[in-house]
């Protein structure tokens, strides 16, 4: 029920995010999305691509510190408040979101995101009828 997310670290200096999107460039592998957290000194790029697998091997293969985990991805319908309703399903059962991003994609709203809980949230999303979407699902609508 999780898909494939990247964690790429890199250091805050010019170039480093450049090495990062010309790899996966050259590999032909598109970026669905991405998000950047940092610290003064390092940011932690995370992103949701077309084949998650080989855009791991070919970023190592590059000198890039990455690691493979797994994230809930859930479609939400693109209205005000579908989100709040998808995350106080979460909420109520006691579950911590760890961290989140959103897009829109082909005009339904896509929640990616992290738990301290992956059997709950799983639980959570049957339970709740909420639309779980796999990788073959966001490269068919990228």
């Amino acid at each position: 029920m999780t898909i494939h997310q990247l964690s790429i670290f890199i250091e805050n200096r010019s170039g480093t995010l450049i090495k990062v999107l010309d790899a996966l460039k050259e590999a032909n592998i598109q970026i669905i999305a991405s998000t950047i957290a940092d610290t003064a000194e390092y940011g932690i790029y995370r992103l949701i691509c077309s084949e998650p697998l080989r855009a791991c091997e070919e970023l190592k293969n590059a000198n890039v510190a990455v690691a493979l985990s797994g994230v809930f991805a859930i479609e939400i319908d693109d209205q005000p408040g579908r989100a709040a309703e998808a995350v106080k399903a979460f909420s109520e059962a006691g579950i911590s979101i760890t961290y989140m991003y959103s897009f829109l994609l082909r005009g339904k709203g896509i929640l990616i995101f992290r738990t301290d809980d992956n059997e709950k949230a799983a639980a959570v999303i049957r339970d709740n009828h909420l639309k779980s979407i796999d990788e073959n699902d966001l490269s068919a609508l990228a």
